[in-house]
């Protein structure tokens, strides 16, 4: 099955959502990508891979790519190398090393400057705030790691530099999406030295480690799927991600941050979604009351039926819905057919945030530092910030 087609054809769209926007602009994307140096970090997950494909359609001259992930990377070579008629620059290298280590500034050095850069290495689960360790590295992640690659920048600045967000940095009511938001304000503080500019958006339906991925993955092995029944969301094919990204880092104003233009009728309740493809794999849905009844009931499959467990959502940080912006942002619906544009300054100067980074670094390197005292130093920044603590993180979950 094609994540791609699928979630397009369960969406009832013909094509793309950002088509019409890609062929308007094909001539300024093409002029500003083709033959240009290219550094995009963390480039072997499904936003960054997506991005990747569609970057390469106006045939960039030099593209490196980072990632932890060194499976990843070495299966994004070989999907690349074996699609058919797919450009590839004879300057082509990939490296998994982390974007916060010493070795990057050495590649960073010896292959820019660059004039486009992307950071799609970021912590983008909510189970990501499950405990205080997973919580440090979060936090390290999309904020301390982000103001070193920021100050790198400075020294080779790009034309053109994104850095991804989420839709949960508007109206934040989990750690992930509080982290978002200050990262939004972090990389808007350089604006002035270098254009910045990112995109808040849907799900990435089937991206790695979502639960839509999951679905599939429970089917690939035979086990039960479990889904809640009371959260929507906003949805983009994989494909999709790449292309507002793109959008957004080549198209976008120093200081703008991207989303889809998308209304409530757009919102989709998870548990559509999953009827959809049990049906796509030709399998009837049965209920069952509990985990471990639908764990114990995986024999029904042989008569082409799927034992399935719903419930409603108790978790930490889950939001019921999702938006795009806040009430107090200033957006712009008419400069492109499915885009919105935020136009932003940060409320923090360059000199604010290295005050900011500083007083984390110390929090973060107290012995016993609680969830809590995350949460209250998270709201000193970001002073609407409304956490939802419920004491149940997905890791309980199936």
């Amino acid at each position: 099955m094609n994540p791609n087609t699928f979630i397009l054809k369960f969406l009832n769209r013909k094509q793309s959502l950002f088509f019409d926007d890609l062929e308007e602009n094909k001539l300024e994307l093409s002029e500003s990508i083709k033959n240009k140096k290219v550094l995009v970090i963390g480039g072997a997950g499904t936003i960054g891979s997506s991005f990747i494909k569609a970057l390469l359609k106006y045939q960039p001259g030099k593209l490196v790519i980072i990632d932890l992930n060194e499976n990843g990377l070495a299966e994004q070579v070989r999907d690349l190398r074996s699609t058919p008629n797919q450009f590839m620059p004879i300057e082509f290298y990939t490296y998994p090393v982390s974007f916060g280590s010493t070795v990057f500034k050495k590649l960073f050095f010896a292959h820019g400057p660059f004039d486009i850069v992307t950071n799609f290495a970021a912590h983008k689960h909510v189970r990501s705030e499950k405990d205080i360790f997973s919580i440090e590295a979060l936090l390290d992640n999309n904020i301390i790691k982000a103001k070193g690659l920021l100050d790198l920048l400075v020294t080779n600045p790009p034309k053109h530099f994104f850095c991804v967000s989420t839709d949960k940095a508007a109206n934040p009511v989990n750690i992930m999406g509080a982290s978002k938001k200050v990262m939004e304000d972090l990389i808007f503080s350089y604006s002035g030295l270098f254009k910045v500019s990112t995109a808040r958006f849907a799900n990435v339906a089937f991206s790695n480690g979502s639960l839509l991925e999951g679905f599939l993955n429970r089917i690939d092995k035979c086990q039960p799927l479990a889904c809640p029944i009371d959260i929507k969301r906003f949805f983009v094919s994989p494909e999709e991600s790449g292309q507002i990204c793109l959008l957004a880092c080549i198209l976008g104003k120093s200081g703008e941050i991207f989303f889809p233009k998308l209304c409530e009728g757009d919102l989709v309740n998870f548990v559509d979604i999953l009827t959809s493809l049990l049906i796509e794999f030709k399998y009837e849905p049965v209920k069952y009351n509990s985990e471990k009844e639908a764990r114990e009931s995986m024999e029904i499959t042989q008569q082409k039926k799927y034992p399935v467990y719903l419930f409603k959502t108790d978790t930490s940080g889950e939001k019921l819905y999702e938006e795009f912006y806040t009430e107090d942002e200033v957006y712009d619906l008419k400069r492109f057919n499915a885009l919105g544009v935020i136009s932003k300054t940060s409320n923090f100067s360059i000199s604010d945030f290295n005050k900011i980074i500083f007083e984390l670094e110390e929090v973060l390197n107290m012995n016993q530092i609680t969830k809590a005292q995350i949460v209250d130093w998270l709201k000193k920044y970001i002073i609407d910030f409304k956490h939802i603590e419920t004491g149940l993180g997905l890791d309980e979950k199936m």
